[in-house]
């Protein structure tokens, strides 16, 4: 009992994982703008709109 009901929990979870079109692309903008400089041992994080 325990297993079958975990198995149709999981699926009905994994069914409602998809994310938005705004939330993508968000996202990617963002990796887009995000640039990392490593100088001397350390990183420093620009946002480059």
């Amino acid at each position: 009992m325990a297993k079958l009901y975990s198995e149709t929990r999981r699926d009905s979870v994994l069914n409602n994982l998809v994310p938005k079109e705004e939330t993508i692309k968000f996202l990617l903008d963002y990796s887009k703008a995000l640039s990392v400089i490593d100088y001397n041992k350390m990183k420093f994080e620009a946002l480059l709109n």
